[in-house]
């Protein structure tokens, strides 16, 4: 035998049956039926080919000509008619179908199946099919087209149908289309046909019946397709029976579990149901499914920490950092260990990373608020204090409802809550003023430095710090939400006593002394006094490079010590500090030392003021605000009281938060500079390109490594993934501040606000 013929169980694993003959031999293997058929190899082409030397010359001669004879005969021993189809190598793939371009041919008598093959051949090489391949970037060698040769059935009905949905990309619903008698004008585009959409239980949960009046048949002796009329009766009768469509639709999602992928299948009903035809839905690789799960994504509240894109170190580390805070706090608000531990799931989720950048997952924002105590007593006021700018959309209202508890019971935990605030209020300041104690001590100078510590050592003080620290925010949170309790009450007591518009309260917190924040610009108009009494140091802070400024400094004892104190304080802050890729000032002071610089001449020529510190702005407006609130509370004394009790507990917490903010900021630091460190470490053992394709690795991936539990040690070659893939992210859109998913989040998703803007 040479090998030009090839039955369906030498077809299934061999590339010169072509891609349509592999799929139908496939799918009788995994026992779906199909009519009698054979193939004509890609090698049948290729010898007939090189013999003719053009196709316009090629021909089927001698042994092959003979072979396939032999092989139709078997096929139809009583002369049966027969469909010739093209089945190229890449035809009905899982990327380019090459559906309707490629000939075939239906009815086709044993003595004319040669001249059909060759009409197969020939087109497979037509412009259309050139274009095409070239408007896909094929290549034209995978065209070479095997043959599929298979005896024809007289079907009562035929039709396709699709194992999903390919217009609304639902994949939990078959469509099924059914003309009578053979299908082909129903392929081509040429009829309408009787429609069913039928769930995965089987259930038809939709259909539309067209009228009928003619079905195509073929001619028993002549093999010609023609028109029929329809009998009377049957015109506006369904094509199949809801049993029937029931079959095509399994049939359909039979081939769909066979091949591992959504499928459209042609099909034909005779004595019984067959598969004709079964390839991948293209479209659908692009679609997301909108019955899958519903996600809701914001990053209003985020972006101002973590904008622009992320890198996977930083993702990984907030995503765990953020998922342990918020399950603090759901301990600290009451709700019980059980019910935390039932909802795992929903804190490791409370953020997304989408196209590398960080987006808020809000459906688990509300089921977290559902689980807290007096959620389904006052929802909204909850979604307020917690940030929650827009409302649940209406199809995800039921699901967060359907995890909360009963008013009633929801009432005893909220009482319980209260008392247990109360007491939270009354120990908040020794609270805070313990973790600064614990900070301090876990914050202390390394010994030895993070410098000259082993990968192991490294890995081992990280764990240290997210044990006593990390994992333990209580305080922090304890102090931020009576910071949102008494700012939120202190703006209703200015907009009901002293000004309509709510915005006094800000200048009556503003100005508050004992804030960090307020530290670095007094720390700078100290240096650059001093850097003012020297025109040389002026300009070396101003345009010198940084070895220049640095130098200007030492050359003014006082200044150096005001600037190393600087940055042991502040150096770890800057624009984005909460990306553990953001370079500080402590990689890179210059632009502090040229801030100071700047400063420095303007108080060298008069237009600033060094002598003396000024009353800023900020205290001005906080006199005045005082002053219009003495105003309106005059001759109220009890109101007098409530507000300044409410506005002296605002500004404690509102100081506390800002100064925790900094310690926050310290310690992100302080984790920033051990991985910079183990980066360096890494880069030194050849593991990475540079030291800081760290940041392209995920926590537990470089923990993992050094403890002997990853599952990679190409380091080089995952970073230079990640890499490449959020290069594309910096270059591409960004997705919408806010918009929804279904299914798979990062697959086939517009990242789109849907609707207007």
């Amino acid at each position: 035998m040479s090998g030009w013929i090839l039955t369906p169980a030498d077809a299934a694993l061999s590339p010169a049956a072509g891609g349509k003959a592999r799929a139908l031999a496939s799918a009788e293997r995994a026992g779906l039926a199909a009519p009698p058929w054979l193939v004509l190899s890609t090698g049948a082409f290729d010898a007939s080919f090189e013999r003719a030397g053009s196709l316009d010359r090629i021909s089927l001669e001698g042994d092959l000509r003979d072979e396939l004879m032999a092989a139709v005969a078997t096929l139809s021993p009583d002369g049966e008619l027969l469909a010739v189809r093209s089945s190229a190598a890449d035809e009905d793939g899982t990327s380019h179908s090459f559906a309707g371009q490629l000939e075939s041919y239906l009815g086709v008598r044993p003595e004319d199946v040669p001249a059909r093959v060759l009409d197969v051949w020939r087109s497979a090489f037509t412009e259309r099919i050139l274009a095409y391949r070239r408007e896909h970037a094929l290549g034209s060698s995978a065209g070479r087209p095997a043959v599929l040769i298979q005896r024809m059935v007289q079907p009562r009905a035929a039709g396709v149908a699709f194992s999903a949905d390919p217009v609304s990309g639902r994949r939990g619903v078959a469509v099924v289309s059914a003309v009578l008698g053979l299908g082909t004008t129903l392929v081509s585009g040429e009829a309408d046909a009787d429609t069913w959409l039928v769930a995965r239980d089987g259930t038809i949960i939709d259909r539309r019946v067209v009228q009928k009046p003619t079905m195509y048949v073929v001619g028993r002796r002549d093999g010609r397709i023609k028109g029929v009329e329809v009998q009377a009766d049957l015109v506006n009768a369904p094509a199949l029976s809801d049993p029937e469509v029931k079959a095509v639709a399994s049939l359909a999602r039979a081939a769909a579990r066979h091949f591992g992928r959504p499928q459209d299948v042609e099909w034909a009903l005779a004595e019984r149901l067959y598969l004709l035809q079964s390839r991948p839905i293209t479209s659908l690789s692009s679609m997301a499914d909108p019955d899958g799960r519903l996600a809701i994504w914001d990053n209003s509240n985020i972006v101002e920490s973590y904008s622009g894109v992320t890198t996977p170190l930083t993702f990984s580390f907030a995503r765990e950092i953020y998922g342990h805070v918020y399950e603090q706090f759901c301990r600290m608000m009451g709700v019980p260990a059980g019910l935390i531990t039932a909802h795992d799931e929903t804190f490791r989720n409370m953020l997304g990373l989408i196209r590398g950048r960080l987006y808020y997952n809000i459906l688990n924002w509300y089921r977290m608020l559902a689980l807290l105590p007096g959620y389904r007593v006052n929802a909204r006021f909850m979604e307020q204090m917690m940030g929650v700018k827009e409302p649940l959309p209406e199809d995800a209202v039921g699901e967060v409802a359907h995890g909360a508890r009963g008013r009633a019971l929801d009432s005893l935990y909220l009482a319980r809550t209260m008392a247990g605030l109360l007491v939270n209020h009354f120990t908040v300041n020794r609270r805070v003023d313990a973790f600064y104690r614990r900070l301090d001590e876990a914050m202390r100078s390394p010994d030895p430095s993070l410098e000259d510590r082993r990968p192991d050592e490294l890995v081992a003080h990280y764990r240290a710090l997210r044990g006593q620290l990390l994992l333990k925010w209580a305080a922090p949170l304890v102090n931020d939400f009576f910071a949102m309790i008494f700012y939120g009450v202190l703006r209703k007591l200015v907009v009901k006593w002293c000004d309509a518009d709510g915005t006094l309260q800000n200048d009556l917190i503003g100005g508050e002394g004992g804030i960090v924040s307020a530290e670095p610009a007094v720390r700078m108009q100290r240096m650059a006094r001093l850097a003012s009494t020297s025109e040389t140091v002026i300009e070396r802070l101003m345009s010198g490079p940084l070895d220049e400024a640095r130098a200007g400094l030492k050359s003014l004892p006082a200044l150096e010590a005001e600037y190393v104190a600087y940055l042991e304080k502040f150096g770890e802050r800057t624009v984005n500090e909460l990306k553990l890729e953001s370079e500080t000032l402590l990689d890179d002071p210059l632009p502090l030392l040229r801030a100071v610089g700047a400063l420095s001449r303007r108080m060298a020529s008069g237009a600033a003021d060094g002598a003396a510190l000024q009353v800023s702005s900020g205290d001005r407006l906080r006199q005045e605000a005082a002053r219009r609130v003495s105003a309106a509370l005059h001759g109220r004394p009890g109101r007098r009281i409530l507000f300044e009790w409410t506005l002296r507990h605002a500004r404690r917490r509102v100081k506390d938060r800002e100064n925790l903010r900094l310690e926050r900021t310290r310690l992100f630091g302080r984790v920033r500079r051990i991985f910079i460190e183990l980066g360096r470490r890494f880069h030194a053992a050849d593991l990475l390109d540079h030291p800081r394709d760290i940041f392209y690795l995920e926590v537990d991936e470089v923990l993992a490594f050094v403890e002997g539990r990853g599952t990679t040690t190409d380091l080089r070659g995952l970073a230079a993934l990640r890499k490449s893939e959020f290069r594309g992210y910096v270059e591409g859109p960004a997705p919408d501040e806010r918009f929804e998913t279904r299914g798979v989040v990062s697959h086939a998703q517009a990242y789109r606000r849907a609707g207007p803007p």
